[in-house]
């Protein structure tokens, strides 16, 4: 049994529970959601992460959680008011339970045990009836009642692959024993010699327990095997009534419960009974403890799993098994197209199709929706706002709209850095912004939506905007640019991803030291992804990230010039179009398209690719983000399914060549990231006819 496995599990999980457990505190402190609406996920999810804990023996998280739990419950039960003091002890609480979650798989963590110490002791008021906390409530039957000590039988059969999952009988003894007391434990192993197996568990396990409880505390010992094993609890008087009609089961009972001292029940002495009728006995016991359980409310067993887990590396392989196969179809395409056998081509495009079918359905295990992230974006703005004395109102929509796992993973600190700046640089304060008539309440909207076969993720703000001239200024200051540049307001904004640009006047704890905003620009480059922002003076500013679906296989578009073949993301392409190269002059780089300018890309000259030209050149016309451009190509190839292999470190420099892709011919082909040969365009056309030209150099603007 591979207990580090396990733990990855429950650590896992925890995480999970903690975010959802956040987001919902959230929720109801904001006033989104009634606490009535969330109060039982809430517990639900701290119960469960105690209840993990103590089957793994994590002393010091269930007795952390355990606090938080039992304040949750007098919440469930209306004891105690849910308000903001409260909220914001419970969000503590949430957050240092993640603390010492993590501090399981990264040893490196430091845990303060006095926020530790801190925290409890303010649960503990809360916990305390006698509180002079006006927010406690508590009833005067409640108060006075005491509950007793009640006897339980408790019979348990494992399933055979408690072992395997994780489960240790032992542990849940454990756990009964913090809250009461096991008189006696019976076990009855259940294999033959030749059946048994080291690895699986054999075990029927009856337990007599005293504790002032109810059943319910009890099942929760056993509520990660209920779904596999018999678990029934019932009362030792709900089972000494059953057995009235058989003596001698009551009697062997009764016996127990005498030999450990439990001496308040009484029973008559019978004679044994034949074996045939203790056999019957004991079937009749049996079904009546079933009867019993079920009366007593043990949950019934789970007919199926509705979600499966799989490790992340093993998507990792099987896409990067697709993507092979997908290569070596391409190889065999073209065998194929030579051998010209019409019932060999059918059979072979049958398989293509499946072939692409498969692909689909394996990216689309990794999508997942981009929720996930801004989910995580609400703490952030909770603390940020809190700190600085903004009121803050987060706006949230397009949180189903999915992405690639890994690139939502690595989405996290560039969404962060933004937020942090927005609230921080972006929104005014209080009285700045009551003096423009603007709301006392800033606001900051995450959306997300697909464009174009991408995902554009947008942050926008309310707040000041963005000042050209200030950033210009700053710029200058610190050597970035000459006085002498002559910059468009967009280059201006985008200084501010240069390194150690900061337009702060104080460094403090959220910004001002000039780090944060040229990581996010790399951060997003390095999931082939551009940021762009628009800004209005006084009206705010909106951050716009597009970032294709999936890093690993695209439709593609197979071009070539000379004798080197490229690959245009076909979701990008509006057309294509064949004409006359020498009808232009080669100073002239745009086309009349039906009336409209359609600036042109050479490729051959941005690559500097050499070799015979063809006289009948071909322009694809692509568009991003609204901005259209012709590129200027020898030959067209047709469509293709392109396996992207990421250029080695030293050639990530290269601008407009997002990776390359092996084509069926095995050769290489160069996969075309077009918003930056746009933009590089664009910076070329600037430079060509501006006054003073930019040194591209020094500041790097696409």
């Amino acid at each position: 049994m591979n207990l580090d496995h396990a733990q990855q599990l429950f650590i896992g999980e925890a995480l999970e529970l903690l975010a959802e457990m956040e987001s919902l505190l959230l929720d109801v402190e904001s006033q989104q959601a009634p606490i009535e609406q969330h109060i039982d996920a809430i517990f639900r999810a701290a119960h469960t992460i105690k209840g993990s804990a103590g089957l793994f023996g994590f002393n010091d998280i269930v007795t952390f959680t355990h606090n938080v739990e039992s304040v949750l419950a007098k919440v469930r039960s209306e004891e105690l008011v849910f308000d903001s003091a409260f909220a914001e002890l419970i969000l503590d609480c949430q957050n240092y339970m993640l603390t010492l979650v993590n501090s399981l798989d990264d040893k490196s963590q430091i845990i303060d045990d006095e926020q530790g110490k801190r925290l409890t002791q303010a649960l503990t008021v809360y916990l305390e009836p006698s509180s002079p906390n006006s927010n406690v409530i508590v009833s005067q039957a409640s108060a006075e009642h005491v509950p007793e000590s009640i006897v339980w039988i408790i019979d348990i059969r494992y399933d055979e692959d408690v072992f395997k999952d994780g489960m240790d009988p032992a542990s849940q003894v454990r756990y009964l024993q913090s809250f009461g007391k096991v008189i006696e434990i019976a076990i009855t192993p259940r294999f033959s010699d030749d059946s048994f197996e080291p690895e699986c568990c054999y075990l029927n396990m009856e337990l007599i327990f005293e504790a002032a409880c109810d059943s319910e505390k009890i099942k929760e010992a056993f509520e990660f095997i209920e779904h596999s094993s018999e678990v029934k609890v019932a009362t030792v008087t709900d089972m000494l009534t059953v057995l009235e009609d058989f003596p001698e089961q009551k009697k062997i009972l009764s016996e127990k419960l005498c030999r450990n001292g439990v001496t308040y029940i009484e029973y008559d002495k019978v004679d044994i009974q034949p074996e045939e009728n203790l056999d019957k006995g004991q079937a009749a016991y049996q079904a009546q403890q079933l009867d019993t359980a079920a009366k007593v409310g043990v949950p019934a067993q789970q007919s199926q799993f509705k979600a499966l887990k799989v490790d992340a590396k093993k998507l990792d392989t099987l896409i990067t098994l697709i993507g092979e196969l997908v290569t070596t179809g391409a190889e065999n395409e073209v065998l194929v197209t030579e051998l010209d056998n019409e019932r060999l081509d059918e059979s072979f495009s049958s398989m293509l199709t499946l072939v692409e079918q498969i692909r689909d359905s394996a990216l689309s295990l990794r999508m997942v929706q981009i929720g996930e992230s801004f989910n995580r974006l609400k703490r952030i703005v909770r603390d940020v706002s809190k700190e600085l004395g903004k009121a803050i109102h987060l706006e949230i929509s397009g949180s189903e709209t999915e992405l690639d796992k890994s690139m939502v993973e690595k989405l996290t600190d560039p969404l962060m850095h933004i937020v942090r700046n927005a609230i921080d640089h972006g929104i005014e304060e209080k009285d700045a912004r009551l003096n423009q008539g603007k709301s006392e309440i800033g606001q900051l909207t995450l959306n997300a939506f697909h464009e174009a076969g991408a995902v554009v993720i947008e942050v926008k703000d309310d707040g000041a905007g963005l000042d050209a001239e200030k950033i210009r200024a700053k710029a200058i200051e610190k050597g970035l640019i000459t006085p002498q540049l002559s910059l468009t307001q967009d280059a201006c904004y985008k200084l501010i991803f240069e390194p150690g640009f900061s337009t702060a006047a104080n460094v403090t704890n959220l910004s001002g030291r000039g780090v944060g905003m040229d990581v996010v620009k790399r951060n997003i480059e390095d999931l082939r992804g551009q940021i762009n922002i628009q800004s209005v003076p006084g009206a705010g500013s909106t951050f716009r990230i597009r970032l294709p679906l999936t890093l690993a296989i695209i439709d593609g578009f197979q071009v070539a010039i000379a004798d080197s073949y490229l690959v245009i993301p076909v979701s990008m392409i509006q057309e294509c179009l064949s004409f006359d190269a020498g009808s232009l002059p080669n100073e002239r780089n745009y086309f009349n398209l039906r009336g409209d300018v359609l600036p042109l890309i050479r490729l051959r000259d941005i690559f500097a690719i050499t070799g015979s030209s063809s006289s009948q050149e071909h322009i694809v016309v692509v568009q991003f983000a609204g901005k259209r451009a012709g590129l200027v190509v020898d030959s067209l190839h047709g469509e293709l399914q392109a396996v992207i292999k990421p250029l080695n470190k030293m050639f990530r420099a290269i601008k407009g060549v997002g990776g390359t892709t092996i084509l069926g011919t095995g050769e290489v082909a160069f996969i075309l990231d077009v918003p930056q040969l746009i933009e590089f365009a664009v910076r070329q056309e600037t430079n060509k006819y501006a006054d003073h030209p930019i040194d591209s150099k020094r500041v790097n603007y696409e």
